[in-house]
């Protein structure tokens, strides 16, 4: 086992959205009071840079990430973009998904690496980093291959791979394997559970190689944070979150 040190955890908020549509702020203490170290934004919630960081503060949290949509990494949005994320105290600005016109073949996925490469040298100015989010689509075939391997064959190694476990699995894309071949590159992972038996499987119910993703992490995947992601969420949002997290502690991770 690795003697690395305990990696955070932080909970991605698009897992409970419409909480945090409602009260972001009492949402965030919630959260903080699960045992959570800290969140990654899916979205600002028409708040500025200062009161999310003060909320933040608040409650004793730290911002893991962000995901942004890729139209605010364009030229036009890039500026803004980066400002505020500087202001708020968030590095990871993470690109959640790619419009399906963009990635209709192989060359749209080497074209988008030549983006997310440009995009690098551009965050890396700012202190910032930029990434990628997998859905199930990357590691299905695509002309013979797996868009996952051909973008990031292609990009940098700045180029963060945010891994999501179940959503990766559900594609036919096992974690072990990609932790191993990028390695150094996994700095934030979404562990999300998948299982082919139970559409709504919480972490640890399912067919996701914990001790094995874990391990990789904790050595050789240059992992950062751990984000917890509940999209097929079998409980309430919160107490879906909650029992999440409980079964991380239960093996060991909080």
């Amino acid at each position: 086992m690795s003697t690395m040190t305990r990696i955070p955890i932080a909970l991605q908020l698009y897992s409970v959205r419409e909480a945090c549509a409602s009260d972001l702020a009492g949402t965030l203490k919630e959260v903080a009071a699960m045992g959570y170290a800290g969140v990654e934004f899916a979205g600002w919630h028409n708040q500025s840079a200062a009161a999310l960081k003060q909320m933040l503060t608040d409650n004793g949290l730290r911002v893991a990430g962000a995901h942004i949509p890729l139209a605010q990494f364009e030229p036009d949005n890039w500026e803004a973009n980066a400002d505020f994320n500087q202001a708020l105290g968030n590095q990871y600005l993470i690109v959640p998904g790619i419009p399906a016109e963009r990635r209709q073949t192989l060359d749209d996925w080497r074209r988008l690496a030549d983006f997310f490469n440009d995009l690098a040298e551009k965050a890396a100015r700012r202190n910032l980093r930029i990434g990628y989010h997998n859905h199930w689509m990357e590691f299905e075939l695509l002309e013979g291959r797996r868009p996952w391997d051909v973008f990031f064959d292609a990009t940098r190694r700045e180029v963060i791979m945010q891994f999501d476990t179940g959503n990766a699995l559900r594609g036919g894309g096992l974690a072990p394997d990609y932790l191993r071949r990028y390695a150094g590159r996994a700095e934030t992972v979404h562990l999300k559970e998948y299982s082919a038996a139970k559409p709504k499987a919480l972490i640890g119910e399912g067919d996701v190689p914990w001790p094995e993703v874990f391990d990789l992490c904790e050595s050789i995947g240059g992992t950062q944070w751990y984000i917890v992601e509940e999209e097929y969420r079998p409980y309430p949002p919160m107490e879906s979150v909650r029992r999440s997290l409980e079964a991380l502690r239960r093996m060991g991770k909080v």
